[in-house]
């Protein structure tokens, strides 16, 4: 399981990378994907749908189950990677670079986690 020092993540297996001081890019962790097994399928907002933390805005389909996805922070959906509307598997291979989506006017930042705290929490879940 790999972590990216250069992003944020939340209890609920979601990484965050910060763009700018109003806009960041959210996609889902290695320890998340791993999880889920093989991806089939990416259900994706719309852009301009507003977002709140910790609700669900989208959900994904693996080989296993359905699963929600959860804003890491509140704030209004500005982009979404179609790319992954046909290869959600992209998700499976490069998690750190298949983002879901990407927010703005984003507030409601206070309880992302560092990558050292993702980790702790990783090892603790695996156990």
């Amino acid at each position: 399981m790999t972590v990216n020092s250069e992003m944020l993540y939340t209890k609920s297996h979601e990484w965050i990378k910060l763009m700018d001081d109003t806009t960041a890019r959210v996609g889902l962790t290695d320890f998340a994907q791993a999880s889920l097994g093989d991806l089939v399928f990416v259900n994706l907002p719309e852009v301009g749908d507003p977002v709140a933390v910790e609700e669900s805005f989208a959900d994904v389909e693996s080989v296993k189950a359905v699963s929600d996805v959860y804003s890491p922070v509140t704030g209004t959906i500005s982009a979404v990677n179609e790319e992954l509307l046909d290869a959600p598997e992209k998700i499976n291979a490069e998690p750190y670079e298949a983002w879901l989506v990407e927010i703005s006017d984003i507030t409601d930042r206070e309880d992302l986690l560092t990558p050292k705290e993702y980790e702790e929490l990783c090892e603790t879940e695996g156990e």
